[in-house]
């Protein structure tokens, strides 16, 4: 079962990573785990992005930290409101980062480094406002494939 991918201490690193980028941004992080990536990358992580309504924050600020295990694919993938204040490169410099991790077999680490890192980075574009709202659930969700 793809759940147990994770030990239970990795989800509380994950979690506990979105949990402290969302703490300084208004943005949302979501972690979609899956065996297979079905089709191309990055049109898998949209679909995966719209089933999970990520394109429905009301600043259009979502990323989603896509990895699928057995096809060794990973990508992030941010809203539009992202997209358009963010450098061009922003998502490879955190995929690259990740993807250190990922090659020791260190994959929890690797998404809460990222993850850290993108709340870093989004904090200076949508700063944590005192009326934030958590829009989208901060759970990793599992798709068995």
């Amino acid at each position: 079962m793809l759940k147990s991918f994770f030990t239970e201490s990795d989800k509380l690193l994950v979690l506990n990573a979105i949990k402290q980028a969302e703490t300084d941004t208004s943005g949302e992080i979501r972690v979609h785990v899956e065996n297979h990536c079905k089709g191309d990358l990055m049109d898998r992580a949209a679909t995966v992005f719209s089933v999970l309504n990520m394109h429905k924050t009301a600043l259009r600020n979502g990323v989603l930290f896509y990895l699928a295990v057995k096809d060794r694919k990973f990508a992030i993938l941010g809203d539009v409101g992202i997209n358009k204040v963010v450098p061009a490169d922003f998502w490879e410099q955190i995929k690259l980062q990740v993807k250190i991790q990922f090659s020791n077999q260190l994959f929890a680490a690797g998404l809460a480094e990222g993850i850290v890192t993108a709340g870093e980075q989004l904090q200076k574009h949508f700063p944590y406002q005192s009326d934030d709202k958590n829009e989208l659930s901060d759970d990793i969700s599992f798709q068995d494939n």
